[in-house]
């Protein structure tokens, strides 16, 4: 089959490589029909987290249909659109029960082999899926493709951040980072009722984007004032950091209020706090942070999106076949041609 191949930093390739086979009694395996690409994607690939084998397939978002499944899968068949999370989970541990399958005891990322361990990744032709009763997804009709990709990632972490920051009427709210995740995170926090929103980026284009969905897009070079003078000077009740670098968390901690709530999505890979504990402590500060449950969201989402209360395509904005792998990440990693979201669409 193809893939999207990570071959070294900076260089991912299209190329050719074995099929996944049946490995579990509990695994499927789908025949991808769209793969995305992600911010988290970007962090082996410019070299800022290490550890990936040269080799493995990328990617951790997908759609397709179930072409074979092991003996003890019994909530699927084979012609099932599904979709699944970034990391698989059991459904049964202490994790999975508690609405936190992120964690799940026996959970693995898609796309993720560190030294000959791990889970191959979705951008190809076919994914191996373990765990697949409480991994996979069936999808209603109604969701799209694009839809679906997005709840299995962005859209549910974008929710879960807008959620840890205690989002909604009557509070100031400044978002970090609007790449997708960050203008998904806006839309999750006016579907709480927020209306002060001040979404932070040095992209003009993403400043727009944000300003479509109803907040005020500013460079980060002009955001402490911004938040100054929409709070009085107190600094904003909910700070959402979707970056994960030292220049972001250190924005973010100056923007925020005393008492305030900083919610992190944003992976760091950094060693060390931009701010110390006393500085959190003189601040009165409660910071949260930690992976999406993203299959615990999807269950929650999915419904609405079924009903026409999101409306996520737009967010997809450019389509590549595998073929195209090198020049895909390449618009996508370097912000090209206005991306948003970049996917692999996948006959």
């Amino acid at each position: 089959m193809q893939a999207a191949i990570f071959a070294n930093v900076n260089q991912v390739t299209a190329s050719e490589t074995g099929d996944p086979d049946l490995q579990s009694s509990r695994d499927a395996i789908v025949k991808v029909s769209m793969a995305g690409l992600c911010g988290s994607d970007l962090h082996p690939f410019f070299g800022r987290e290490l550890g990936l084998d040269c080799g493995t397939v990328m990617g951790h978002e997908l759609v397709g249909t179930i072409v074979a499944i092991g003996d003890d899968v019994a909530g699927f068949q084979i012609g099932d659109r599904v979709c699944a999370p970034f990391s698989t989970n059991c459904g049964d541990c202490h994790f999975c029960r508690t609405g936190l399958p992120s964690r799940c005891e026996v959970g693995q990322l898609f796309g993720w082999v560190s030294n000959g361990n791990g889970l191959e990744g979705c951008q190809s032709e076919f994914v191996r899926v373990p765990l697949a009763d409480a991994t996979l997804m069936k999808l209603p009709e109604s969701v799209s493709d694009e839809a679906a990709l997005l709840l299995g990632d962005n859209f549910s972490t974008g929710f879960y951040c807008a959620e840890m920051a205690d989002a909604g009427v009557g509070k100031s709210h400044v978002v970090i980072g609007c790449g997708t995740v960050g203008q998904l995170c806006i839309l999750a926090a006016r579907s709480m009722g927020a209306e002060q929103i001040i979404a932070v980026d040095p992209v003009e284009s993403r400043r727009q984007q944000a300003a479509e969905l109803g907040a005020r897009g500013v460079a980060p070079d002009k955001a402490l004032d911004e938040v100054h003078a929409m709070t009085l000077g107190r600094g904003a009740d909910c700070v959402m950091e979707l970056v994960g670098l030292p220049d972001a968390q250190q924005l973010a901690f100056q923007a925020i209020r005393p008492g305030g709530t900083m919610s992190v999505i944003g992976c760091h890979c950094t060693p060390n706090f931009q701010f110390s504990p006393v500085d959190a402590y003189d601040k009165n500060l409660t910071y949260r942070t930690g992976r999406c449950p993203a299959r615990h969201y999807m269950d929650l989402l999915t419904p609405r999106v079924a009903a026409g209360e999101f409306s996520l395509e737009p967010f997809i904005t450019h389509q590549f076949p595998l073929a195209d792998a090198t020049r895909a990440y390449d618009v996508f990693a370097n912000r090209k041609d206005n991306c948003r979201k970049a996917v692999f669409v996948i006959n």
